[in-house]
């Protein structure tokens, strides 16, 4: 449920900055004729994530369990891939996207006023399709039957957030919370990663606990079979329905029962793009500027 609420905030914060960006300029430039449009695109957008949303859910019923799981490894790194692209690119462009915003209103009010239907849905859109197969991914990686609800009221406090930033009422540095969400993010996001190569495990794509080495395999690949696949398997002092197990499980992806691949996964994934993230982060932070020395000309 914490997991889901800070995609759910994270995610829908953004969309509503960028539409509260798209209707102060419209406003500001005295078109506000065309408000109805941007919203008529943002509906769209919306509509699109709620049918992604049901397909990913229903989708998959009737098909073979190999076959749910293969579509949901592979749904879920999509997911993930999308989300670390988010990440980064909110870091380089966070101080340009308002100037983008404009100059995009500009471009489309001079051809037609109702270019901004397409404006409003593509500016909502990318966010609702990267919300949708993250929360479903995170959703499907969970025991607790919750997650939904934290999704909810993620998406609900991040509009009533925006709106309150839209009108005034709330100012809160939004650098700093994107930074810091941003780094949660990443640790949610190797969470479900090491889930999508445990689905892709139990659909057989890749070696693991769930059938045995090919024969004629050497020691080590048949290290990557069997029970020798476990990295470890600690449920009977972590139990994976307890709280403590749920809520490693929904914050930083620990299972009770993790494979040597899921584990190597994991580590690479979150260690490399922390570290990048980190990295990039302290390279752009501005730095304080040293007061300049005072000189006395000689007597």
């Amino acid at each position: 449920m914490l997991a889901t609420f800070l995609i759910g905030l994270r995610e829908g914060l953004e969309a509503a900055l960028v539409v509260g960006i798209l209707l102060a300029y419209v406003r500001k430039i005295g078109r506000d004729d065309v408000i109805p449009r941007i919203w008529l695109g943002v509906g769209g957008a919306v509509l699109l994530f709620l049918g992604l949303g049901a397909a990913l859910t229903f989708g998959t019923y009737g098909l073979t369990f190999e076959a749910q799981e293969l579509i949901g490894g592979s749904l879920s790194i999509v997911a993930v891939a999308m989300v670390t692209w988010m990440v980064f690119w909110m870091q380089k462009t966070a101080r340009t996207l308002k100037h983008e915003l404009e100059s995009g209103i500009d471009a489309a009010l001079e051809k037609s006023a109702w270019a901004l239907v397409f404006i409003g849905f593509i500016s909502v859109a990318r966010e609702g399709v990267e919300t949708a197969l993250f929360l479903w991914s995170a959703v499907e990686s969970s025991d607790s039957h919750t997650t939904w609800l934290g999704a909810v009221l993620g998406l609900l406090a991040a509009v009533t957030l925006g709106w309150a930033i839209y009108s005034g009422m709330v100012r809160i540095n939004l650098a700093k919370f994107f930074t810091w969400t941003s780094f949660l993010l990443i640790v949610v996001a190797a969470g479900v990663l090491a889930y999508a190569i445990h689905d892709l495990q139990e659909a057989r794509f890749l070696p693991g606990p769930f059938e045995a080495a090919p024969a004629g395999a050497s020691g080590f690949v048949e290290g990557w079979y069997g029970a020798d696949a476990w990295a470890f398997r600690v449920g009977d002092v972590i139990s994976p329905t307890g709280w403590i197990g749920v809520l490693l499980k929904g914050t930083v992806g620990f299972s009770p029962e993790m494979t040597k691949l899921e584990v190597i996964v994991w580590a690479i994934y979150l260690v490399a793009v922390m570290a990048a993230y980190l990295y990039r982060h302290l390279k752009n932070r501005p730095r304080a500027v040293a007061p300049m020395a005072t000189t006395q000309g000689a007597a």
